[in-house]
């Protein structure tokens, strides 16, 4: 489900943007019929459930509007269709978000952050479980994605930077295979290829997005201007994703089977890739996270990473260059560029019961 956005797929969607400005999301207006795409990973699926059993069209009928989930091949692509104004929101991680539609030039806003990678990515290392042993080796991992970051943050932790190993680009598709070479000692995984890899005794888990909680954020992102000019969709969507997120906390086993068997695993394994992930259950949880200080630290580090690796967009003079905002009046970045925003103004209604 992470992501490798590279720099020609920057200049394709730059240059798409510019072509298809006549159709984007500066010619948002109310309507009542929304689209939102998404792929297949152990966060998303509740919103498979959802569609798929009544509950989104439960909610987009209280509010008089359709709403209809597309499910889309390719997480990238996903990104992509929703920054061309193809869809009206869409499903990614914090980082894509910035840069991606933000640095595209699309003012998105994240309407509900349900969960964060708590173990879901990690670092392996073969036959020694030290960290710090990385040094001087290279590193297999999808480049400029997540995975990335999360070596970029581990290799801080042990006072080493990207300049103490060599990045090796390698598909998530490739990644199992590659750890079988004998010339592969190092990788930045993803579930499920993190758990597979494991089973083999020489692997190693030495960091995981557990010793960085809350900085690997899956989002529900929705075009800014249709969600200004469309509030019944933020609500009916917020409406349904805490639905399902109350039988979950229950333990709803109908509801997490289908959820595992649209994943392409079982109840077992789905269970399993729960547990590294920190799912925000309850709306009242929600907001405290979207209200929290430590997420715009967390958004400011993304952004210089994004910019350290060159994909805040093109020209970007400096890590601040994309403004983000945040509930409370906060700001990261140019105030007057402000593409990327969070906001806590729907889960609080969720919260609170009066959505």
């Amino acid at each position: 489900m992470k992501s490798l956005f590279n720099t020609t797929s920057k200049l394709l969607v730059a240059t798409s943007l510019v072509l298809s400005i006549g159709t984007s999301s500066l010619m948002a207006e109310v309507k009542d019929k929304f689209t939102v795409s998404w792929t297949i990973y152990v966060g998303f699926m509740p919103w498979d459930y959802a569609q798929q059993t009544g509950i989104v069209d439960k909610w987009a009928k209280k509010y008089d509007i359709e709403i209809d989930l597309v499910q889309v091949n390719d997480y990238i692509e996903s990104i992509n269709q929703y920054t061309l104004g193809k869809f009206d929101a869409c499903l990614m991680t914090n980082m894509d978000a910035l840069t991606i539609p933000a640095a595209g030039g699309v003012d998105s806003t994240a309407l509900i952050m349900g969960d964060f990678s708590n173990g879901n990515d990690g670092i392996i290392l073969k036959n020694t479980n030290k960290l710090s042993d990385i040094k001087g080796q290279n590193v297999n991992l999808v480049e400029l994605s997540v995975s990335h970051y999360l070596l970029a943050r581990g290799l801080e932790s042990v006072g080493l930077s990207e300049r103490d190993v060599r990045v090796v680009n390698t598909s998530d598709a490739d990644m199992v295979a590659a750890y079988s070479s004998n010339e592969v000692t190092a990788l930045v995984p993803w579930n499920p290829q993190l758990s597979e890899i494991m089973k083999s005794k020489s692997a190693n888990l030495v960091f995981d997005s557990s010793k960085i909680p809350g900085e690997i954020i899956d989002m529900l992102v929705v075009n800014t201007t249709t969600l200004k000019d469309n509030p019944k969709l933020a609500k009916a969507l917020t409406g349904a994703w805490f639905e399902v997120m109350e039988l979950m906390k229950k333990g709803d086993e109908k509801a997490l089977t289908f959820m595992a068997e649209g994943s392409g695993t079982d109840l077992e394994g789905y269970k399993s890739q729960l547990k590294s992930t920190k799912m925000f259950y309850d709306a009242k949880e929600a907001v405290e996270f979207a209200d929290s200080e430590s997420l715009p630290a967390v958004m400011k580090k993304v952004s210089e990473f994004s910019y350290d690796h060159g994909i805040l967009g093109e020209g970007a003079p400096n890590a601040e260059f994309i403004g983000m905002e945040f509930p409370g009046g906060k700001t990261f970045g140019d105030k007057k560029n402000i593409k990327l925003r969070f906001t806590d103004t729907y889960i609080k209604l969720a919260a609170d019961g009066k959505l």
